[in-house]
């Protein structure tokens, strides 16, 4: 694998994009989540799907999907 391009300050771009952002004020958060491709992921939010169907939680779920719908674009 070829190494990442370095400019006169010796920084790649990534490097000087991260420096960038830290002093914006902001912070790298790398997470883990759910592949949504994978079968398990459509089974397992089926079963918590059935899990809330019919209870009070259900309208508050479906409330927090629908306000995330509606989220405005920048």
């Amino acid at each position: 694998m070829p190494r990442p391009k370095r400019t006169d300050d010796g920084l790649t771009k990534f490097q000087r994009y991260r420096q960038q952002q830290l002093r914006r004020g902001m912070k790298q958060l790398r997470i883990w989540v759910p592949d949504p491709h994978r079968p398990e992921f459509a089974a397992e939010a089926r079963r918590q799907g059935m899990l809330l169907c019919g209870r009070p939680e259900e309208a508050e779920a479906l409330d927090f999907i629908a306000a995330a719908v509606d989220w405005p674009d920048p």
